[in-house]
């Protein structure tokens, strides 16, 4: 299953490692996609001085199951993380296991100094609840992760889940459950201003290379949370006419439809703050002298559909959930260019360890895909016949929820309740980029073909849902 790797040759020591994600921030959303109106100058410097991914995806898109794929490469009935992190998932075991090989175990192995700034949510709440907003409700969501789960991480300045941006909550390395502190401080700029001196006290220790993971929340809900400098850039924006210019989104006066209307702005304003705040990371790498020598990666774990098909939120097969930003920048060993190479988020765990000269580290547990011989290519030739998966799972019942696969034209879903097939969808993304028709009943050969593409995907990744594809 996965591509034969090629490392970087010649003048090059291990390299150090910059890895940003950004939740809930969707493919379209970036300046230099020009598909949106939104204001991302150095995302777009980014990349243009690395690799743009134009058909990037999460192939679950929503938080905890996302994280996990990215953590471990493996899919979730492989990696126990069958859905969000949280209290009602808590008796079905859904968090990252602390017996899972990581690639950010692999790099402290091999003697990186290692650090995760941000949001975290791969650990499942337990009574008695953390005494935050967020777990006082009917569904507990915050917890603390213990330093034996942390998976190699040396440097810990994070959290599970929570989502009042302008005052975030934190553990510190050595906090206890009890011990977390909030900050007067906008998310992503507190968060750059701790990996800004990482990476300033790591660059004077020229003998051992860095890992940072700056994991930031916005622009996930919370959209109104943003520093008003930001909010004010998108006030001219007439909404009326985005919405006019999108048929997937639901006229003005339906809830959906009103819920894009109404936070569209702000959402936008999130993303050119964690742009701003992304900057200042990467200017520091340049003027500390280590730019040149760490691969700097830049996604998502998913989009969001902000009311778009009539659904607000994301964990759903459309593009706008799907699709993610990518952006890998490693100067002088990645050729700049813009590709339609459909890299997971999942696919980044080999490919990172491939990439910084580990491939043979690779955990055996990977299921993923090692892209790294595409990486590499001075310009990047697509496989024709790639296809990427797509999970919905229901932790309390694994008989039931979706699998689905993407290929370079068509989605392709099914789902299935108690093992029984129950519903069908396939989108010509080609003819039909808004996925507004569903043309399961009027293309059954086409189907046919996909469900066997389907039913070989799971065989080979054993996930046991391809028992109920079987005729």
């Amino acid at each position: 299953m996965t591509p034969l790797a090629v490392f970087p040759q010649g003048n090059q020591s291990r390299p150090n490692l910059v890895f940003i994600m950004a939740d809930q921030f969707r493919g379209d959303a970036l300046g230099c996609m020009q598909k949106e109106p939104v204001q991302t100058p150095n995302l777009d410097k980014l990349a243009e001085e690395g690799i743009l991914f134009t058909e990037a995806i999460s192939s679950y898109p929503v938080s905890s199951p996302a994280r996990a794929m990215l953590m471990t490469g493996m899919y979730p009935t492989a990696n126990g993380v069958t859905g969000n992190c949280n209290s009602d998932n808590t008796p079905y075991r859904v968090e990252l296991s602390a017996e899972a090989i990581c690639w950010s175990d692999v790099l402290k192995q091999a003697g990186y100094s290692t650090a995760y700034i941000g949001k975290w949510h791969l650990d499942a709440p337990h009574p008695p609840y953390i005494d935050t907003y967020n777990n006082r409700g009917k569904v507990a969501w915050n917890e603390w992760c213990s330093p034996e789960r942390r998976h190699g991480f040396d440097q810990w300045i994070a959290y599970g889940t929570y989502d009042n941006h302008l005052k975030p909550m934190y553990w510190d390395t050595e906090a206890s459950r009890e011990d977390f502190y909030y900050v007067d401080q906008w998310g992503p700029s507190y968060e750059a201003d701790r990996a800004i001196e990482f990476i300033h006290k790591e660059s004077s220790q020229s003998d051992q290379p860095f890992a940072l993971v700056v994991s930031m929340n916005p622009p996930h809900t919370g959209y109104e949370l943003v520093p008003d400098s930001f909010k004010q850039r998108y006030a001219h924006i007439d909404v009326e006419a985005l919405a006019s210019q999108k048929p997937y989104i639901p006229a003005k006066g339906t809830p959906e439809g009103d819920y894009f209307r109404t936070h569209i702005r702000n959402y936008y304003a999130c993303i050119t703050g964690v742009d701003e705040n992304i900057g200042r990371i990467i200017r520091t790498l340049k003027e500390c002298g280590v730019f040149d020598n760490t691969l700097i990666i830049f996604s998502s774990d998913h989009g969001i559909c902000m009311g778009g098909h009539g659904i607000e939120g994301k964990n759903v097969f459309y593009e706008e959930s799907m699709r993610i930003p990518m952006i890998c920048c490693w100067k002088n060993e990645l050729h700049p260019q813009q590709t339609d190479l459909p890299v997971a988020f999942a696919d980044l765990c080999p490919t990172m360890l491939s990439l910084m000269g580990m491939k043979d580290q690779i955990p055996s547990t990977v299921q993923s895909y090692d892209w790294s011989q595409h990486f590499l290519q001075e310009k990047i030739h697509t496989p024709q016949e790639t296809i990427q998966p797509y999970y919905y799972c229901v932790p309390s019942d694994p008989t039931s929820g979706k699998r689905g696969i993407r290929t370079s034209r068509y989605t392709y879903v099914v789902a299935f309740e108690k093992g029984k097939k129950t519903q069908t969808w396939l989108y010509d993304r080609k003819n039909d980029p808004d996925q507004l028709h569903n043309l399961a009943s009027r293309k059954p050969s086409l189907c046919d073909s996909l469900n066997q593409k389907l039913l070989l995907w799971l065989e080979q990744t054993h996930d046991p849902f391809s028992s109920y594809l079987k005729p």
